[in-house]
């Protein structure tokens, strides 16, 4: 945009005074932005966006590293549900190894998205028993948008894993539902995994 092109113009000196000697200065057009001091400068080409970043009347969008935003969860038990213990057939999980923003919710075992963004899910089980057929499903605000299924009936340990890139915006859920047969927990071979690809 024509606004910004001039913003550039003024902006442009003062960023070179105040880079250390040696730092690398990139255009706009570069896929890389401009670093100062653990802070992302980005020179705007359009109206600011809506996803908490602030402009200054220079036209620099100044964006922290709050887009950090990664889970993984284990389950160390068997999931056998009932219809009366569990009737939403959702798959918990009782440890989180990596949860970074504190996204994803133990306790009901869903992730909640804190922005708009392009989200990576991944998940891997294994069957309880053989002759039993499994199948599991990644449900986002609690429709099926990706499964995963074993069924031959002469393995017991069989897996079935799956992964997906999502579109979601903000307050998007995602959780795991067990839609047939039951998963081994023990030596947590149940995982569900994610992380923020770059927000929108």
């Amino acid at each position: 945009a024509g606004g910004c092109s001039c913003c550039l113009a003024a902006a442009l000196p003062l960023l070179l005074l105040l880079l250390p000697a040696g730092c690398p200065v990139r255009a706009q057009n570069d896929t890389e932005p401009i670093v100062l001091e653990g802070k992302c400068l980005v020179v705007c080409d359009s109206s600011p966006s809506a996803d908490g970043a602030i402009t200054s009347s220079l036209g620099i969008s100044v964006r922290s590293g709050s887009a950090k935003i990664a889970f993984s969860a284990t389950r160390s038990t068997n999931h056998e549900p009932s219809e009366m213990s569990n009737r939403t057939m959702t798959i918990y999980f009782d440890q989180v190894l990596v949860n970074i923003g504190n996204h994803f919710d133990l306790a009901s075992s869903i992730f909640v998205a804190p922005r708009k963004g392009i989200y990576s899910f991944s998940f891997h089980v294994v069957k309880v028993y053989n002759r039993q057929t499994i199948q599991v499903s990644l449900m986002q605000n609690g429709y099926p948008v990706i499964s995963a299924f074993a069924g031959d009936q002469d393995v017991t340990r069989e897996a079935a894993s799956n992964g997906v890139l999502l579109l979601m915006e903000r307050e998007d859920k995602v959780h795991l539902k067990l839609e047939r047969g039951n998963l081994m927990g023990g030596w947590k071979y149940s995982t569900f995994s994610g992380f923020l690809v770059f927000p929108l």
